[in-house]
């Protein structure tokens, strides 16, 4: 909250007293008789220093992406990485660049050190301890720098399931359906028809608990488009975004995107995802997008490393694509490095799975939910699992400014930068949804339930837009926004209770729900209306 520090802001300083000690980004730097770029901290110098360094790097492959002022061909760049012995990758009408070339030679042009490691994983990667500044000359083309780092950390998602001895038993999907007022869309025919649902997975699934799942709960049977060939071995990630997404839209396509080829290989990995997702795009035009996967937080990186990821999705929301991204599960600490680094708890904790930051991006985050026998809604809080340190992730992005649409929320908070998440759904494991996974009926949760819930609705709305003169929903965020600022109906149900490790829940925008859950029957109507005003 504005002017005062939270309870949950206590709770991690209490964490960080207890553990009496912080690690400091100062114990890498590398000391030189001139000026050089800046050292990088953070959960950067935390991955470097919890590697093997294995000296100067003579690898041919280094990169670096470019964000560009704008779209026109750079060229003073090109012909600057051709002095300096490097190549440049740019597309047409795109803002941003790759300069690629020897180890030594991107080392040299941008007068920062090159080193090969070995992480915690065993993986072998290259990455420079300072953060490369723009040459002077390319200041009128280069708005900013990526960061030379060939590894990302990045989570196969395992969401908290529970078996149904659980005191709420979970959710069925008709039960769902009521939590978040879609049954009378439901009952009038809007089920998703016509709609494609794409969830972008790092593991795969079987179809006999699809199938085990539709029959159970009487919705019809459906077989997922595989995109890119089917992860092995299910680790019910994606089992159950597709069976949520099912619960709310049965009759919407559903597609899974192997998303594991963005993470194999050297390099490039936000290049990578923004091929996936262009060609996701070209296959899948106006289809809803999920993710429950995580590609480093967003200290790791800068805002040009993700300019590729940005433009594709833009591209996409042109087409009608609307996204949806789980905001997290680590409570507002999503910088911690699992099994990349460890460290005694510090404010280098605390941040944003790097897409979840977008402001393309809807964000989604978590909620304990309480309703009647049929799922009627009663009240929702922010959740938080203390023991098992899970719960809601959200907060300040470090590395976008805040977008127009979101400056009416919290307009006295942190200078100014894009806040997170934008909006929320059931995420406790005690009272999610009914799925089944491994032939077994379990009951699942985590933020990485919550994204698939409002996508699903989403794929429900836009049936119901485009069957009454509206449109795809598209770019979501600055309609959630207005909504909320006032419309006719409620829009949403505010969650007031709660918190994560560094924020509170709090009336109206809060960094833990965002604008809070969805009421989708009073939602879409005012989405529509706005969609004819702005006709």
């Amino acid at each position: 909250m504005p002017g005062r520090r939270t309870g949950a802001g206590h709770r991690l300083l209490a964490l960080i007293a207890a553990a009496g000690v912080l690690v400091l980004a100062s114990d890498l730097r590398i000391t030189h008789a001139h000026d050089v770029p800046r050292v990088i901290g953070g959960p950067f110098a935390l991955l470097l220093g919890a590697s093997t360094d294995l000296g100067p790097s003579h690898r041919d492959d280094t990169q670096l992406t470019v964000e560009l002022r704008d779209s026109t061909q750079p060229t003073q760049l090109v012909s600057w990485a051709r002095g300096q012995g490097l190549a440049v990758r740019w597309q047409p009408g795109k803002n941003w660049a790759v300069v690629e070339g020897e180890a030594d030679k991107v080392g040299s042009a941008f007068d920062v050190e090159v080193h090969d490691y070995r992480g915690q994983r065993g993986q072998l990667f290259y990455a420079s301890p300072q953060q490369p500044s723009v040459p002077e000359q390319l200041r009128p083309e280069v708005v900013e720098l990526g960061r030379i780092l060939s590894y990302i950390p990045h989570h196969e998602s395992k969401p908290p399931m529970l078996p149904l001895d659980v005191p709420d038993m979970g959710l069925q999907p008709s039960a769902l359906r009521n939590t978040y007022n879609v049954s009378q869309l439901a009952s009038a025919g809007y089920t998703g028809k016509g709609q494609t649902i794409v969830i972008f997975a790092f593991d795969g699934f079987d179809q006999a608990d699809l199938d085990s799942f539709a029959s159970l709960y009487k919705l019809p049977k459906f077989t997922p488009t595989v995109v890119g060939g089917q992860p092995a071995n299910p680790r019910g990630e994606t089992t159950m975004d597709l069976e949520v997404a099912h619960a709310v839209a049965p009759d919407a396509q559903k597609v899974v995107i192997n998303a594991r080829p963005t993470v194999e290989g050297d390099g490039g990995v936000y290049e990578k995802i923004a091929q996936m997702l262009a060609s996701a795009d070209r296959q899948f035009p106006g289809a809803v997008w999920s993710f429950s996967i995580g590609w480093g937080c967003d200290k790791l990186i800068t805002a040009a490393d993700l300019a590729p990821v940005r433009s594709a999705i833009a591209d996409a929301h042109a087409n009608g694509t609307t996204a949806f991204n789980a905001s997290g599960d680590l409570a507002g600490l999503e910088c911690k490095g699992g099994q990349d680094w460890s460290s005694p708890p510090s404010d280098a904790d605390i941040g944003l799975d790097s897409v979840a930051s977008l402001p393309e991006m809807t964000d989604v985050g978590g909620t304990t939910l309480s309703t009647d026998a049929a799922g009627v809604w009663q009240s929702e809080q922010a959740w938080f699992d203390v023991p098992l340190s899970l719960g809601s992730g959200g907060g300040v992005s470090a590395l976008f400014d805040r977008p127009p649409w979101q400056r009416a929320v919290l307009p006295n908070r942190d200078q100014g930068r894009r806040l997170t998440p934008d909006v929320a759904a059931v995420a406790d494991q005690f009272t999610g949804v009914k799925i089944v996974f491994n032939g077994k009926q379990l009951v699942g949760g985590g933020t990485s339930q919550s994204a698939p819930i409002w996508a699903g609705l989403a794929a429900v709305m836009n049936q119901y837009l485009l069957e009454n003169g509206g449109r795809l929903l598209g770019d979501l965020n600055p309609l959630l926004y207005s909504v909320a600022e006032g419309s006719r109906l409620p829009g949403f149900r505010d969650v007031t209770l709660g918190g994560n490790a560094v924020a509170d829940a709090a009336p109206g925008y809060d960094l833990v729900t965002g604008l809070g859950t969805p009421d989708v029957d009073n939602l879409v109507r005012n989405i529509l209306v706005l969609q004819k005003l702005t006709a």
